[in-house]
């Protein structure tokens, strides 16, 4: 009995649910008012941001890489389970060690037109 087929479909309709949520966290987020903002809570708007922008580009990049057609057993079926979930920590790690200075940039930018 070969239920590849069936834990496919559960691993995608997960990633679908994750994106969602996701995607509503996003909008509560920047449907806020942050001119009363403190510097702290703005930055770290900012550093959300940058964090999802590389999530996209992390998915983007995945999605580039040629797969094995032949490896399609329970294996594949549980790293793609966790796969959303490493790249969206793999997103916010970057931001917070690193990043890319997207949020610098956006900080600076609300500051100076928002007269914040």
């Amino acid at each position: 009995m070969d239920i590849s087929g069936l834990t496919s479909g559960y691993s995608d309709y997960l990633t679908q649910q994750i994106d969602n949520v996701q995607t509503a966290k996003i909008q509560s987020t920047v449907s806020k008012d942050y001119t009363q903002a403190t510097d702290d809570e703005l930055m770290d708007v900012c550093k959300q941001f940058e964090a999802y922008f590389l999530e996209q580009v992390f998915k983007q990049m995945e999605k580039t890489v040629l797969k094995d057609e032949e490896s399609s057993g329970s294996s594949t079926v549980l790293v793609d389970y966790f796969k959303d979930s490493a790249i969206a920590e793999l997103a916010t790690q970057s931001t917070e060690n690193q990043g890319l200075g997207i949020a610098q940039m956006l900080y600076e930018q609300m500051k100076r037109n928002y007269n914040l």
